[in-house]
């Protein structure tokens, strides 16, 4: 080999949401964090969480509350035009 390849180092890898650290190797040759790790994930836990990175998840919902209209009024238009249709 030509000695191309990255070094392959021991690093700690820590969580932001549970805190959970564990020990892994990378060629990236420092420690880092993740915001999600399998320990706390949803998809393996089963609860769902959410992780709010500067108020988006408030920012999508307002969003959409505002542009969505309601079920009830949908229920009310529907028979008006189907009454008019009818005759």
């Amino acid at each position: 080999m030509k000695g191309i390849h990255p070094k392959y180092k021991p690093v700690m890898i820590s969580c932001v949401g549970c805190g959970t650290k564990f020990e892994t190797r990378s060629t990236k040759g420092k420690d880092f964090t993740v915001d999600v790790c399998s320990p706390c994930h949803p998809f393996y836990t089963g609860r769902q969480k959410f992780v709010d990175s500067a108020g988006r998840v408030e920012r999508f919902q307002k969003k959409w509350a505002a542009q969505a209209p309601k079920k009830d009024e949908k229920k009310a238009e529907v028979p008006a035009e189907v009454a008019a249709e009818k005759k």
